[in-house]
């Protein structure tokens, strides 16, 4: 792969969104109630079965030991393991609401369990919470269910137990194996116990095990990362989510332990991703885009040769038109053109439940334009490349007059070497997909309207 020239660099060193949605959430509105939630999952129940979307779910379990100084996920920092007896409770609650008006036994093909940390809940938490998942869902056979692992808190028999419960896919948070950065961001886990912990998953019926790292990291250099990137290829997962660290730390409270002067620069964060990308692809791993790899034969790599990819809230996923559902405080729902959040603070989500509502806070209607825009970005997203003629066809529009501002801001970026324009459509280089977010970001319409990026991450 072609190196990036420090030019590009200067150029595209700016924030942006991540696009697991558009309109990204930062345009969810308040007007936005649990009514017009209400009125989505309506529609979604008097739809024909034989034409409704798949369904997946997510739960979000906010609660987590100790604080990571990178961390910009909605938690709750505390060792009172009472707390999750009672978040349940809440829980079963909105399950019930949920499925009053969607009904009960809809098939779900994909679960996640995210947080926070997942595993803070006991074997015996999350036995009851997959009964009622159960009870009110049908979780088919043969679907994707996947939990999120602190490798600080489990252990083989764990890991068993968890797998028992349905769970065939499992995430464990690594973010960097160097010692000097896993202080500095305060998450020790040496390479040795997260190996074998990895030993243990597999051994136990995994069907696929993932890692998470993070780039931009205080005190990563090119060469520590390097030698993380080798401990990884040692073990080996099926998948790989590789993310640049965003340094926000007026939105998050944790990030101002961070000593801004030990964060890389945007050339060294460059490096990284590029060695990252060298790294995996020599290993003999399917590139998926933006921040995941895969082994060839992992259903993730399988649907981005078929063509089915999509992103949603927890990144890239195998169903590339699913309505999901989010529970539990702060969880973002998609349900056929809208999008709902749930309260962000553990005691407002309690509240709208113990006033018998189900705890929207906010969320979007989308328009035709959003709809049209959302299907060109995650083309560009998921599978690098767009013909003009699908677009067109499913909303009825002449693609080169309609966005004809954002073709013209394409030609200058193809000018760069970051994307191919003809009369049938865009195709992004290899080089580009270092840029893959701000090719994205021209066919955004409300960032292109304000241009307030300030509240995005950096794009490199």
């Amino acid at each position: 792969m072609d190196p990036v020239s420090p030019a590009l660099l200067r150029r595209f060193d700016v924030a942006g969104p991540r696009y697991t949605s558009y309109p990204t959430a930062d345009r969810f509105v308040e007007a936005f109630t649990a009514a017009d939630q209400g009125l989505a999952l309506a529609r979604r129940r008097a739809a024909s079965p034989a034409i409704a979307q798949p369904l997946s779910l997510y739960v979000h379990i906010p609660f987590c030991e100790s604080l990571c100084h990178f961390c910009a996920c909605n938690k709750i920092i505390t060792r009172h393991h009472e707390r999750a007896a009672t978040y349940l409770r809440y829980l079963e609650r909105e399950v019930d609401m949920l499925t009053e008006q969607l009904g009960v036994a809809q098939p779900v093909t994909q679960l996640h369990l995210g947080g926070g940390t997942p595993t803070f809940l006991s074997d015996v938490e999350l036995r009851a919470l997959l009964a009622l998942l159960r009870r009110s869902f049908a979780l088919v056979p043969d679907g994707e269910y996947s939990i999120e692992i602190d490798p600080r808190t489990v252990d083989g028999g764990r890991l068993a137990a968890i797998a028992g419960l349905g769970f065939n896919r499992i995430s464990f948070g690594v973010q960097d194996f160097d010692a000097s950065v896993q202080k500095a961001v305060h998450r020790i886990q040496p390479f040795e116990e997260v190996s074998s912990l990895m030993a243990q998953a597999r051994a136990v019926g995994f069907d696929s095990v993932n890692v998470d790292l993070i780039y931009g990291l205080p005190r990563q250099t090119a060469e520590s990362f390097a030698r993380t990137l080798t401990q990884v290829q040692q073990l080996r997962p099926d998948r790989i989510a590789l993310y640049a660290y965003a340094h926000l730390p007026e939105r998050f409270k944790a990030q101002r332990r961070i000593v801004p002067a030990e964060l890389p620069g945007g050339a060294a964060k460059v490096a990284m991703l590029s060695q990252s990308l060298a790294a995996f692809l020599g290993a003999g791993y399917s590139y998926i885009g933006m921040d995941h790899f895969a082994l060839p034969n992992d259903s993730l790599a399988v649907a981005k040769r078929q063509g089915r990819l999509h992103r949603n809230f927890q990144g890239y996923s195998t169903q590339p038109d699913c309505d999901l559902i989010g529970l539990g405080v702060s969880a973002i729902s998609r349900i056929g053109a809208s999008y709902s959040q749930n309260a962000k603070m553990l005691d407002e989500y309690c509240d709208h439940l113990d006033q018998g509502r189900l705890p929207v806070e906010r969320g979007l209607t989308l328009t035709r334009d959003d709809l049209a825009r959302r299907a060109v970005i995650m083309a560009l997203m998921c599978r690098g490349q767009l013909v003009f003629e699908s677009i067109e066809l499913a909303w009825l529009l002449d693609f080169r007059s309609y966005f004809a501002r954002e073709l013209e801001q394409l030609r200058e970026l193809a000018d760069q070497g970051l994307v191919l324009l003809d009369d049938v459509g865009i195709q992004i280089t290899a080089q580009g997909w270092f840029f893959v977010r701000a090719l994205a970001m021209v066919f955004d319409r409300h960032l292109q309207a304000d241009r307030n990026r300030a509240k995005f991450s950096r794009i490199l």
